[in-house]
């Protein structure tokens, strides 16, 4: 396989620095980089540096619009510099699996390529990983890993994608330090029939979700593939069961007022962004007030009705509601 990393980006693009998507020896991708116009070339491309076992940065200026280059009429207004790095089985597909570990975790990580070296000892295409603390090397000199690790760290910090040129004796490297952002994660707390389209909206935005009932019929009758995990548990024993903690957004739908009361009395406790409830605004004063100090722990950060007035009806539209509501919380905060 390749793996496509966007390295930098002027004026309007699809995608940003970061950004990431593989391809297969026959073309096959997944993830996109661009709205569909470039992802030929990168298929093509991609083939050859499979085949050369070399990496190759690629620049596309779509400012140019150039039909007689791309022969399509994109309309974009932006440059794109994209890196395309070999991936082998025998080396187990390194980074990318390392990168894949990170994006299973619970934290951000740092992932650092080379895009462009003059140091013999650390070609381009060479990485490094800060994961938790903790330092894997992909064909980087010794001289040179911890400067990287210390850029590395920076971007952490900054919570945000740059590079750097790091100078030697020998020679120079341009290192692009990548954010590397895990799944998000979020807890619904119901399984009625009307969890199920919220489950596959998330899913389908590559968040993990795990759906918690005290009703064993509803888990088992109702349709969540699309979950992490499903758990069936008395609601006084939710924290017992589920780290409250790794969850970046919950949302409260069994539909059952003394359920939901204990479930966002759980939820006050915990430091998770996002408390969706669902229910008409009187429910929520009542549930509240009942509550006392316990509701006061939830304020700035409960929604209730859940979800953003988008003018549909029916679990689908709710579900749709809630789902953008809580990526638009997501996007706030560094998950």
């Amino acid at each position: 396989m390749a793996l496509a990393t966007v390295v930098e980006t002027r004026g309007s693009t699809y995608s940003k620095a970061g950004a990431q998507m593989l391809i297969d020896e026959n073309g096959i991708f997944q993830g996109m980089l661009s709205g569909g116009c470039l992802e030929g070339d990168l298929a093509i491309r991609a083939q050859q540096v499979i085949e050369a076992d070399t990496p190759q940065l690629i620049t596309y200026d779509l400012a140019e619009d150039n039909d007689e280059l791309w022969g399509l009429g994109v309309g974009c207004d932006g440059l794109m510099k994209v890196l395309l790095q070999p991936l082998a089985a025998a080396s187990n597909y390194e980074p990318f699996a390392t990168i894949l570990v990170a994006l299973d975790g619970d934290a951000s990580a740092v992932v650092s390529t080379v895009l462009e070296s003059s140091i013999a000892s650390t070609p381009a295409g060479s990485a490094l990983v800060l994961i938790n603390g903790d330092v894997r090397e992909f064909g980087v000199a010794a001289d040179l890993s911890s400067m990287i690790v210390d850029g590395a760290a920076k971007s952490l910090n900054s919570g945000e994608t740059q590079s750097e040129c790091i100078t030697l004796a020998e020679g120079e490297v341009l290192v692009l330090h990548s954010i590397t952002r895990p799944a998000p994660r979020i807890i619904v707390l119901g399984g009625g029939l009307d969890a199920e389209p919220l489950v596959r909206f998330a899913d389908e935005l590559g968040w993990k979700c795990t759906v918690v009932d005290h009703r064993p019929a509803y888990l088992e009758k109702g349709d969540f593939s699309a979950a992490e995990r499903t758990i069936c548990c008395a609601v006084d024993d939710l924290k017992a069961e589920v780290e409250l903690a790794t969850f970046d957004a919950a949302v409260v739908m069994s539909h059952h007022l003394a359920s939901d009361r204990a479930y966002l009395e759980h939820l006050g406790a915990t430091e998770i962004a996002y408390v969706g409830l669902l229910g008409p605004a009187g429910r929520r004063d009542r549930l509240l007030a009942e509550l006392g100090d316990s509701g006061k722990e939830l304020a700035g950060r409960l929604s209730g009705p859940a979800g953003l007035d988008i003018g549909g009806r029916g679990p689908a539209a709710i579900a749709l509601s809630i789902v953008v509501e809580i990526q638009q919380s997501l996007g706030k905060v560094d998950v």
